[in-house]
């Protein structure tokens, strides 16, 4: 064969060749945009993927503004997500209440059968002046509404949700001045005191679920029949959602507890409730061990008296940012809220 004829062929394999990896990045392209997708939101978003829904990943920024009429904007986002919110004013704090009844207009005005919210989960929504209040009480206000599309999604009943005003109370004010406390009378005027209450509150820095002991702390020095009640009651708030989270596998649970937050104003008006936050593992882990050593420091958690006789430092770092500055959007571990998301969920699919 003469190099004339032997040369078209080279150029035809060499065209082939070229054709072969041309579509072979094309296909690479194709199976990989995606993950092309999602890298390139990230590069051009401004914050991280909070939440799996649009629109409270957009609202949440708004929830934060400085300026922002949280009550409003709440109430703005729930209306969008088609919730059905319904706001209660009580002693002059406004709460939002969802419910997977529906209509819940005349729950205050008719004592509702218990069965119909046997659970009920709480997140206040306030925050104190001049905090950004992303993890204290941004975070789980959000993670909570997305809890209510999946319930809403996946048919489950016989929930009640309320989102609380003034959980933060002001110095020289008492636990009867709290929202949940005035909140909690009138519940049990309803016909819903005798319902299982859990409250999320700093549910958005770390990895590990903490199911709060401070409810023993707080009923310590107290006796009588009712506080025996109540002490039975906690428990078995505590023993469910152990074993929720045993049923979901999840590897990092501690029993400690945690600060002041609405559980304290729903138990002085004689409603049990467990409260549910998150820390990093090794915050957990070092504040566990502490109080076992130094079991003062569940005083200062709750008492600013107690405070003055501790070393700060020594609380974890999570909690001590809380109500300042620096409880802000960059400290949040987004990664973690599907866990929190997932553990709500399984709460009300086991009620």
């Amino acid at each position: 064969m003469s190099k004339n004829s032997r040369e078209p062929r080279s150029r035809l394999g060499r065209k082939l060749k070229k054709m072969k990896f041309i579509a072979k990045i094309r296909f690479r392209k194709s199976r990989d945009a995606p993950i092309l997708d999602n890298l390139r939101r990230v590069m051009v978003s401004n914050s991280p993927i909070h939440f799996s829904n649009k629109i409270l990943q957009r609202r949440f920024k708004e929830f934060l503004n400085p300026d922002a009429d949280r009550y409003l904007i709440l109430k703005s986002l729930l209306d969008e997500l088609y919730l059905s919110p319904f706001g209660i004013g009580i002693a002059g704090n406004r709460h939002l209440f969802l419910s997977s009844q529906g209509s819940i207009s005349r729950l205050f005005k008719e004592k509702t059968p218990e069965g119909q919210h046997s659970i009920i989960l709480i997140a206040h929504y306030d925050r104190v002046p001049n905090s950004p209040g992303a993890n204290d009480n941004s975070a789980a206000v959000f993670v909570l509404t997305e809890a209510a599309l999946k319930l809403r999604k996946d048919k489950i009943r016989k929930w009640l949700i309320i989102f609380t005003d003034k959980e933060e109370i002001a110095h020289g004010e008492g636990i009867r001045d709290q929202g949940a406390y005035t909140l909690a009378r009138g519940l049990q005027n309803a016909g819903l005191g005798g319902s299982r209450y859990y409250i999320f509150d700093a549910c958005g820095v770390g990895d590990t679920l903490i199911i709060s002991t401070m409810a023993d702390y707080l009923m310590k020095d107290e006796a009588g029949p009712g506080v025996s009640r109540t002490r039975i009651q906690v428990r078995q708030l505590r023993a469910k959602a152990l074993e929720t989270a045993r049923h979901l596998r999840m590897e990092r649970v501690r029993l400690i507890p945690t600060p002041f937050s609405d559980d304290v104003g729903f138990l002085r008006a004689g409603i049990p409730a467990q409260t549910i936050t998150m820390l990093p593992a090794a915050e957990a882990e070092a504040f566990g061990a502490l109080l076992r050593t130094k079991p003062v420091f569940a005083d200062a958690l709750v008492s600013r008296d107690a405070q003055g006789k501790c070393d700060p430092k020594l609380i974890p770092e999570t909690w001590r940012l809380l109500n300042g500055p620096e409880d802000s959007e960059g400290r949040l571990t987004p990664q973690h809220f599907p866990l929190v998301t997932r553990f709500i969920c399984a709460l009300c699919k086991a009620n």
